[in-house]
């Protein structure tokens, strides 16, 4: 080699190294990563589907080692999930704490006052969408959900009873808005949880629910429960036998059956505001990992949930959109909270 090309080759070796080096530094940049235990809020009780989906997704990171720092559930459940929204809210910056969300992420500041909205958040990805399907009890006479609403009429305004979980949430959003497509009126009966309102459903001491196919699947496959219609666009999906004689996909969807009525809640993840793109990114990622794994695949069959994903700005469209079609529903119910 001659002298000139070995000095050529030194004099570019310290520009390489920069290259290299700033290359190197920006692939750390863009890879970030938790560097301490994140928390997992939950603004809901232990128990429920949020608690549930939250709780399987923390034992999915941990079982596959999906992240090196541990993810921590936390349930801040006080003022109908405004504890959790407003402890996320306050937390602005911060990347260590991450949301699971249901649809009281619009409910609870609707109808309480609570200074929240989903845009003190930062949208990360959509998990699922939990389906609401139309319960009667076994015994009772009625096979669809046409020959029900054509018995709510013949009965009367406030005759028969629709139960559901709390009250000016989703049920009995979901109740008022099948009231209006339909023109009938229940009494309305808020219990603590969905596995009363099955219980409650079961001993005959209300004529119908709208609970989701997890809260009453027990029922159904011991034969003391009917669902007549699922509140969805199209039908579920799972075609394994639920029953000796059904699966989910033999449940019709209430438009199919007469009944002009379309519900679904959200399950879905929002980190604080304020955070980086490289942030949400990383979560974005590992949620993805998550609901690739067969664990996840059997949670979303067992609970017949709608696995519609989305992330980025198709999830803050939908989010956006839901929030005013939440705020249209209650304000025709009046559950709007008064000024």
């Amino acid at each position: 080699m001659s002298r000139t090309l070995v000095a050529a080759v030194r004099l570019a070796m310290p520009l390489i190294g920069a290259v290299l080096l700033t290359g190197g530094q920006n692939a750390k940049a863009a890879a970030w990563e938790p560097t301490k235990p994140v928390e997992f809020v939950i603004p809901a009780g232990t128990g429920g589907g949020a608690d549930q989906m939250a709780r399987l997704i923390q034992g999915i990171v941990a079982k596959h080692n999906l992240m090196k720092q541990s993810l921590i559930p936390v349930n801040k459940s006080g003022g109908a999930g405004a504890e959790g929204f407003l402890a996320v809210k306050e937390a602005k910056g911060d990347p260590h704490k991450i949301i699971i969300t249901l649809s009281s992420l619009f409910t609870t500041p609707l109808a309480t006052g609570v200074p929240f909205n989903w845009k003190d958040m930062t949208p990360v990805s959509m998990m699922a969408l939990d389906q609401f399907v139309l319960w009667v009890n076994a015994e009772a006479p009625y096979k669809t959900a046409k020959e029900y609403i054509e018995a709510v009429k013949k009965a009367g305004p406030n005759k028969m009873k629709m139960g559901g979980t709390g009250a000016k949430q989703e049920d009995q959003i979901l109740t008022v808005s099948l009231e209006k497509a339909t023109g009938t009126k229940f009494t309305y009966l808020p219990f603590k949880g969905g596995g009363d309102v099955a219980v409650q459903l079961v001993g005959k001491h209300i004529d119908s629910t709208v609970n989701n196919p997890i809260e009453a699947v027990a029922q159904w496959r011991a034969g003391t429960l009917r669902p007549l219609c699922v509140f969805d666009d199209t039908r579920m999906p799972y075609k394994n036998k639920v029953t000796d004689k059904m699966s989910w996909n033999d449940i019709p969807t209430c438009q199919e059956s007469g009944v002009p009525t379309d519900y679904v809640m959200l399950r879905g993840i929002f980190m604080p505001s304020g955070v980086t793109p490289e942030q949400v990114s990383f979560y974005v990622g590992l949620l993805k990992k998550v609901r690739d794994t067969p664990e996840w695949k059997k949670f979303m069959e067992d609970g017949a949930f709608n696995q519609t994903a989305l992330s980025g700005k198709e999830y803050a469209a939908w989010v956006e959109k839901n929030e005013k079609l939440h705020r249209e529903l209650m304000k025709e119910a009046g559950f709007l909270a008064k000024p």
